[in-house]
């Protein structure tokens, strides 16, 4: 069984490179005029270019994994329902403010692919990859379009218009249908766009740290909670109920585990930040979500015992 403190050794990079993005934009000339173009080049470029060689490096067979598929798309949907509840529930909705959930409700349900990737491996070698690779396929067109839905509607922006000029849903879309078509990186390209990837994890990072503002975390406590009681409490607990109701086998058991109890992704930052809302929050949520996912894996793998 995993332990704890080898889930903080791997989320060690990612919070250096969010406290130095912290630290050079605070206390540098380095500043919020620097990050901005950044952010810009992350979101349109970067992070577009790593789902792409994600998704389309490795054959996608589902058939192999239907009951592991509908176990993942059934709990980030039961993730999502949960997320865009919250304004509705009467003793929570009058207490939150509407634009800040819009931004906020991606943090329940987007998950740190690059993570579950890792972990899986550690724990159950190629098969664990190759399961999480098939829940990453199939899961991140929903919820990328979970995460546009309430910011394209609270910001009176056309939802279609928003979905097919995001380049994050662009880039999944077009890997999933190179996948299916058997298409392939070029070797000689490889190595190339592999660096544009680690790019593009490295400066979302940074450009998250460099957007915080624990303030606003404050404000918005009782939001706050509810996001990360979701990603981290709910979601694992719906999982395991998944396993048990569906019968899956160890590697599978484990893989969902895995996909379904770690941090939210990094890149919401970038997605609220280009959107118009307020990232810095969001940027806050990411780096909470991040510390508690060391809690959230041994608690969700502890259930499969």
């Amino acid at each position: 069984m995993l332990r704890a403190v080898n889930y903080a050794q791997l989320l060690i990079p990612d919070f250096s490179l969010i406290l130095c993005g912290y630290l050079v934009c605070r206390y540098t000339p380095l500043n919020r005029t620097v990050w901005q173009p950044v952010e810009s080049l992350v979101y349109y470029l970067l992070f577009p270019v790593l789902l792409f060689q994600s998704i389309v490096k490795s054959p996608i067979d589902v058939g192999e994994a239907t009951g592991l598929v509908v176990a993942g798309v059934g709990t980030l949907l039961c993730g999502v329902a949960l997320a865009y509840s919250l304004p509705h529930l009467p003793w929570l909705g009058r207490r939150i403010d509407r634009r800040d959930h819009a931004a906020a409700a991606q943090v329940a349900f987007r998950f740190n692919s690059y993570l579950v990737l890792a972990l899986a491996e550690r724990l159950a070698g190629a098969q664990g990859l190759l399961m999480v690779a098939v829940l990453i396929g199939v899961c991140v067109p929903l919820v990328n379009v979970a995460a546009v839905w309430p910011m394209a509607r609270g910001g009176q922006r056309g939802f279609w218009g928003e979905l097919l000029r995001n380049p994050l849903i662009i880039a999944t879309a077009t890997g999933l249908v190179a996948n299916a078509l058997g298409l392939r990186i070029p070797g000689w390209l490889e190595p190339a766009v592999g660096r544009i990837g680690a790019a593009s994890l490295a400066l979302g990072l940074m450009a998250a740290g460099a957007g915080m503002q624990f303030g606003l975390l404050r404000r918005g406590k009782l939001l706050s909670a509810s996001v990360l009681s979701i990603r981290h409490v709910a979601l694992p607990l719906i999982a395991w109920a998944w396993v048990l109701l569906l019968g899956l086998d160890a590697t599978q058991a484990q893989a969902l585990m895995v996909f379904c109890a770690v941090s939210t992704a990094s890149s919401c930052y970038v997605l609220t930040a280009r959107m118009g809302y307020n990232g810095a929050y969001v940027a806050g949520l990411v780096t909470l979500s991040t510390a508690l996912g060391v809690l959230s894996l041994p608690f969700g793998l502890g259930l499969l015992r």
